[in-house]
């Protein structure tokens, strides 16, 4: 599907909305609707994006609850619903279909490294928030946070807010956050849900769990199971090297216990436990007989609030442990090849934070975290070469503390301003700080205008300051934001249209010198980005609805050539495409029967390669067929169809996606 058919598509619908507007009656979760007009709608008769008669509760944009027409930031929810009718689906592909998100990964074998891209930054620059709280891996090259952790069914719903949040989130949180809000109570004393799946690469998965609440005790707990003997990692272009299948075997147990004791005090204490052992290749187009990764991630923490009339202060504090387990005992291009590497990473987050209510028109959030990390990191390889090791001790850690405040003013007018900043100070380097503005205006009851002017900032890792190849002198990248945008919302059509520009200075570099080979982090480059995004919905009738989003990303990377000391700019964008549109059709023929059809098509991209040119990489379409039927309200069966059309594609250069696969299952609760 070509680009131009895109964009006539989206104006065509836009059409078809100021036609049809005054004789239909519906609701998005995107636009800024009245509530009184969500309510014309049964529940049990709306797509996916509307499965609720009220404007969805967020907690993200601004660490409080507010109605999400309420921000003029880029939030989008993804609801229970909408997780549950792709619960055979691993997170990152849900992920993965929403506008602006490119995760690396997430099509390939159960297992995979998963690289979260939000408008073409780098994974590092996007922080995930598991209810909230900041999730790091400070055992990584950088401290990306592995999405492989977390099984869908342990997830209530998820809140994707776009654009540099460091003011509220601190470092990481450049091209946006992803709070991952985990399952916690029943409204009833004891509640309990569950769901078994199978199909395509011998791939099964169940999750059983039991929550309720009753006089002020609320509970949860949950496991999760996911086994599948997966498919070749690696692309074997000849089809004659034998290449092996690499199964995967994760699961989770998650739980939790909080008390309200009343007069507005609350607490709550949780631990996610999550393990994931696969096979992997040796590296594009080759296979490896055994190398296996076994990863574990534990967290522990506690949550308090406390309410006297408008006013709530909150503490949260985590404890979280990573540990990584790789061996490799030999490959096909090297029999003699033996690597073992053992990264495990401590983390601590503590914060303080109140929101407080100034009059009638003003809200103000401010509070002050800080964050422990320290790795301990021990590797070793033999083979033709001879045998390397490398290990960091209890020397590697790092402590940052921020303080941050940010007010929202609300006018009679339809004026809103967010704006706020943070000072963080960090261990090794010092002194740093963020602002952001973000004012919105509602011209009228459909249209709304917003944008955003914002710094952010991301602190180089353990790895990128301790390792062999760490300097103690790298500065953070520094990031200065942009973005305006228009939502329009009416009876039938609702859209929102965003462009974005962000430039980051300091950008962390690996550098090599081409005369001594010697390598080493450094602040280098200046990368800046720039693009669209365009999301729209179509609610046609009760049983018929259509959702799309189009997303166009550009950038380039600016470098300082060592032999000239000329800037040269190159795009680099690499495994993020410049276009990307998702499609979805919702179909309730009845109110027991959902049928969706996803379609998903990807310009192509560049794949960087070793002292050459990039290396071009074709673009794909995928087709999907999803299907549930609820017997119940206790019971539904469901059945899905993924890449029907048995595509063959490549989202990393090398290695093997998904074709045509399937998975057919159940749920209950009670």
């Amino acid at each position: 599907m070509s680009m131009k058919k895109i964009i006539f598509s989206l104006a065509a619908l836009a059409i078809l909305q100021t036609i049809t507007a005054q004789t239909h009656t519906a609701a998005s979760q995107l636009p800024d609707l009245p509530t009184s007009r969500l309510t014309n709608l049964p529940p049990s008769r709306l797509p996916d994006t509307l499965s609720s008669p009220l404007l969805p509760v967020i907690v993200t944009a601004n660490k409080y609850e507010q109605k999400q027409n309420e921000t003029g930031k880029v939030l989008t929810v993804i609801s229970r619903e909408q997780l549950e009718r792709a619960s055979a689906r691993s997170l990152t592909e849900i992920l993965n279909e929403q506008t602006g998100i490119v995760i690396n990964g997430a099509n390939n074998n159960p297992g995979t490294n998963q690289t979260v891209n939000i408008r073409g930054a780098a994974g590092a620059n996007t922080l995930i928030l598991i209810d909230g709280v900041p999730a790091y891996d400070p055992s990584g090259i950088t401290s990306e946070f592995d999405l492989n952790y977390i099984n869908v069914n342990q997830v209530e719903r998820v809140e994707i807010l776009k654009g540099a949040q460091s003011t509220l989130y601190g470092s990481d949180a450049v091209a946006g956050v992803i709070n991952i809000i985990t399952k916690k109570k029943a409204n009833q004393p004891v509640g309990g849900y569950g769901s078994v799946a199978a199909g395509t690469y011998n791939t099964g998965n169940m999750a059983a769990g039991i929550n309720g609440s009753k006089s002020g005790w609320q509970y949860n707990a949950g496991y999760t199971y996911t086994h599948s003997e997966g498919f070749s990692a690696a692309y074997d272009p000849t089809g004659t090297a034998g290449f092996r299948n690499k199964p995967y075997t994760g699961q989770g147990l998650n739980a939790s216990v909080g008390y309200d004791a009343g007069k507005g005090f609350s607490i709550r204490a949780y631990s996610h436990v999550n393990q994931y052992k696969a096979a992997v290749a040796a590296g594009a187009f080759t296979d490896a007989w055994d190398y296996t990764i076994n990863d574990k991630n534990l967290q522990l923490g506690t949550t308090a609030g406390y309410m006297v009339g408008t006013t709530k202060l909150v503490f949260n504090y985590q404890y979280n442990t990573v540990n990584r387990a790789y061996v490799q005992d030999s490959n096909l291009a090297d029999p003699t090849d033996y690597q073992n590497g053992s990264y495990t990473g401590y983390a601590h987050f503590a914060e303080l934070y109140g929101s407080f209510k100034l009059g009638k028109h003003v809200q103000l959030v401010t509070g002050a975290d800080v964050r422990y990390n320290t790795t301990k990191q021990a590797y070793f390889s033999s083979s033709i070469y001879g045998p390397y090791s490398t290990a960091l001790g209890d020397s590697a850690k790092t402590t940052q503390e921020g303080v941050y405040a940010s007010a929202i003013v609300q006018t009679l007018a339809g004026f809103t301003v967010e704006f706020g900043g943070r000072v963080n100070n960090h261990s090794i380097y010092g002194f740093n700080g963020t602002y952001s503005l973000s004012p919105s205006y509602k011209i009228n009851d459909r249209i709304k205008l917003y944008g955003t002017v914002a710094s952010a900032y991301r602190a180089p890792s353990l790895y990128q300051l301790y390792s062999e190849y760490g300097n103690k002198a790298l500065k953070p990248e520094q990031s200065q934001n942009y973005e305006a945008g228009i939502q329009y919302a009416a009876r039938i059509i609702t859209a929102r249209v965003t462009v974005f520009k962000r430039d980051i200075n300091n950008v962390i570099y690996f550098y090599t010198d081409p005369v001594t080979y010697a390598s080493q982090y450094i602040n280098q480059d200046k990368q800046n980005d720039n693009g669209l995004e365009a999301e729209l919905q179509a609610n046609i009738c009760k049983a018929f609805s259509v959702s799309a989003n189009y997303t166009y990303t550009d950038g380039n990377i600016h470098t300082a050539s060592g032999f000239t000391g000329k800037d040269t700019a190159l795009y680099n964008h690499y495994r993020v495409p410049r276009n990307l549109f998702n499609l979805q059709v919702n179909l309730l023929p009845t109110p027991q029967l959902y049928v969706g059809l996803h379609l998903r098509a990807v310009s192509s991209h560049e794949e960087p390669a070793y002292m050459e040119p990039p290396i071009n990489v074709a673009g794909y379409y995928t087709l999907d067929v999803v299907g549930e039927y609820a017997f119940t309200k206790q019971l539904k069966l469901f059945a899905n169809l993924y890449n029907v059309t048995n595509q063959q594609y490549f989202d990393i250069r090398g290695y093997n996606s998904k074709r045509f696969n399937c998975m057919a299952g159940a749920r209950f609760a009670f």
